[in-house]
């Protein structure tokens, strides 16, 4: 068993197979499955790095702002916010230390 996108039954049942699926049972359930998903997408993507595999990532990403109610559009722009004043991750920076100032 594992969480797949909404539409994946009716395109098993549209291709002349039948499958047997469930709803998550509560919030906790869809996060447990939500986490799951995202770390197996992660992980395709580090094997593969594309386009699809990046899009997949997204989707798990939005499955769990709609979960937690919050509208993507906005997470988005928080995003680019917080990309404008503190940077991406593009840079590949690690923090080692950061050592208190001298009076």
């Amino acid at each position: 068993m594992k969480l797949v996108r909404d539409c994946i039954p009716q395109i098993i049942e549209e291709d002349g197979r039948v499958c047997k699926w469930r709803e998550v049972a509560d919030e906790g359930e869809h996060t447990i499955r939500l986490r799951t998903k995202m770390q197996e997408e992660v992980d395709e993507f580090i094997k593969d790095p594309c386009y699809e595999e990046a899009a997949d990532m997204l989707e798990v990403l939005k499955g769990f702002c709609y979960l937690h109610s919050l509208d993507f559009e906005v997470v988005m722009n928080v995003a680019e916010d917080k990309r404008e004043t503190r940077g991406g991750f593009e840079g590949g920076i690690v923090l080692e230390q950061v050592l208190e100032k001298s009076e």
